[in-house]
């Protein structure tokens, strides 16, 4: 008899799972869950479909394969969920001979496998998929390769409904290996090298039909398109885009023990983008995964893979596929190369007691895309200093703020003298982070200034090391500067009740122009609190120059003497 509480692999099912593999080898399929019966709330079993053995090895240590059983409550909304307790049952007469069964993890009263039956007891289900229980499967002794049967799960509670769910294993069967390439990794930009793709099968059982899968980061490109592949990129409005993805579909009986290389190699190219980019192949039976539905096919030849002829034949037995762990194969990239990010301020006006509306922000002039896809750090931070005289009312939400000093502050809510914007973890090549504060004039200082200043994300390292142009960096935002009207409609912009605009970049990343806003794929969010939430790409513009000591006095001295020799002028004409 073996124990097992249900709590303990609930919380470790997720983790086992996708260190196995599994989740990417087989789509994980339950019953459809019937309508709700009396109003009862109806929780839908489920796992992979089905999974292969090792076979039982001649020295009596036979290796576990991990089938996952999860357990599903769609119901959302507030006073979702289930607090009751249920009892999930597992009929095991379908794998007599063919495979033994123990759950995973550690020990407790809950749950009991008595002969081919196993009954777990457990409390609460939360909304959405979870995981319910980890099995540990064998073959049993005596098996051979093809054996077959299938575990049944079922459940029950008081005040609630399951769906049962029933899973098939299998002794033996592919077991595909992708082989790591010897890739140069130090790179300049347009640099190309072959990608001679070459993966075994050294399972018990061929493989019908493979599917192969590319993925490769923004800098990197590969420039063929064949007709059995599927394109795709990430939708440009997730915050982490940056990926490219070709699904094919190889057709064929990939036997066991053969190895297998393409007919013609990829080739993968360095773009004008690149920076740190990562390539990913995996390999998969077809019949395991097909091909995306999503995505555009390639216009060019049909890929192909052929067999290694001299290739040393291996039948070494290691679910369908039996070690998915070892289907996939990464590299990663450093490309020479740089990023500029300029940032962008503003220049509003407002008669006192107004809200006027700044837009800041910056670009990011390449040539190079900055992705932290790996580290999930986000790349940078847009650092902003409110002007004196006034007060934030509205920022976006991604904005945090901060104490003068940059330090943490108890008020969050509240103005604050100083707000910390970060990006996401990636910051796309022509494109930038745009925010718009709004701002209520306390106080008319002609000439305020505050400070947008585009960093590192960490306040310990300030410095962009991609960046060749730290000077742009920073740039001002300036409340009713001189000259520039009072703005009493307290909307912003260069005049009484103008817009607000950003001053464009210039052509060649220099300081921006007055020309217009720039443009992004991603937004900070409205003022008002939007979420934020976009792709992060960074831009930094202008560098207001700030006139020093005595010549910003005698500047605004002589202005002032010539508008009232005008005034003079005109009333005498």
């Amino acid at each position: 008899m073996t124990r097992l509480s249900p709590r303990a692999a609930l919380h470790r099912a997720a983790g086992s799972l996708a260190a196995a593999g599994l989740l990417a080898v087989a789509p994980f399929a339950g019953a459809t869950a019937p309508a709700h019966a009396a109003g009862l709330p109806v929780f839908t079993l489920g796992g992979p479909p089905e999974t292969g053995l090792h076979p039982y090895r001649a020295d009596g240590r036979p290796e576990p394969s991990t089938v996952g059983i999860t357990l599903d409550d769609p119901s959302t909304g507030e006073g979702s969920g289930f607090e009751g307790a249920f009892t999930l049952t597992f009929d095991l007469s379908g794998v007599a001979g063919v495979a033994e069964v123990a759950f995973a993890g550690g020990t407790g009263p809950e749950c009991e496998v008595t002969g081919a039956t196993a009954v777990c007891a457990g409390r609460g289900v939360r909304p959405g998929a979870q995981p319910a229980a980890d099995l540990l499967v064998t073959a049993a002794t005596g098996s051979e390769a093809g054996d077959s049967g299938t575990i049944t799960v079922t459940g029950e509670a008081e005040g609630a409904a399951f769906t049962p769910f029933t899973t098939r294993v299998t002794v033996g069967g592919p077991d595909l290996v992708m082989e790591e390439l010897p890739f140069r990794t130090e790179l300049t930009p347009g640099d190309r090298q072959q990608a001679p793709i070459t993966f075994a099968n050294r399972g018990t059982r061929d493989a019908d039909g493979v599917l192969l899968t590319l993925r490769y980061t923004r800098g990197l490109d590969i420039p063929q398109r064949y007709a059995n592949c599927r394109y795709s990129e990430d939708d440009p409005d997730l915050p982490d885009f940056g990926w490219t993805t070709a699904r094919c579909s190889v057709e064929g009986a990939f036997e066991a023990g053969a190895t297998y290389t393409l007919a013609t190699p990829l080739t993968i190219e360095a773009t004008d983008r690149a920076f740190h980019d990562t390539f990913l192949y995996r390999v998969e039976e077809g019949a395991a995964a097909g091909p995306a539905a999503h995505g555009e096919h390639g216009d060019g030849d049909v890929l192909k893979a052929v067999p290694v002829r001299d290739a040393k034949k291996r039948a070494a037995v290691r679910n369908t596929d039996l070690t998915p762990h070892d289907n996939q194969r990464e590299a990663d990239f450093r490309t020479e190369n740089t990023a500029d990010f300029a940032a962008y301020g503003d220049r509003v006006s407002g008669a006192r007691g107004s809200t006027v509306t700044a837009a800041l922000g910056f670009r990011n002039e390449g040539p190079a895309w900055i992705g932290r896809l790996r580290s999930g750090e986000n790349v940078a931070v847009v650092d902003v200093t409110v002007p004196r005289g006034a007060s934030v009312v509205a920022k976006p939400d991604r904005c945090r703020a901060v104490t003068a000093d940059g330090g943490y502050r108890e008020d969050r809510t509240g103005p604050a003298p100083r707000y910390l914007c970060p990006t996401s973890t990636t910051v796309r090549d022509g494109e930038g982070l745009d925010l718009s504060f709004e701002l209520r004039i306390d106080e008319v200082l002609a000439g305020a200034e505050g400070e947008i200043t585009v960093r590192g994300a960490s306040p310990g390292n300030p410095a962009l090391p991609f960046d060749p142009a730290p000077a742009n960096n920073t740039a001002r935002l300036v409340l009713n500067p001189e000259g520039g009207g009072s703005g009493s409609g307290g909307t912003g912009g260069g005049g009484p009740g103008g817009p607000s605009t950003p001053p464009a970049p210039s052509p060649g990343g220099g300081p921006p122009t007055a020309s217009g806003p720039p443009t992004s794929s991603t937004s900070g969010g409205s003022a008002a609190g939007g979420s934020g939430t976009g792709g992060g790409l960074a831009s930094t513009g202008s560098v207001a120059l700030t006139v020093s000591g005595a010549a910003a006095v005698s500047l605004v001295t002589g202005l002032t003497l010539v508008a009232a020799a005008r005034r003079r002028a005109g009333r005498h004409a």
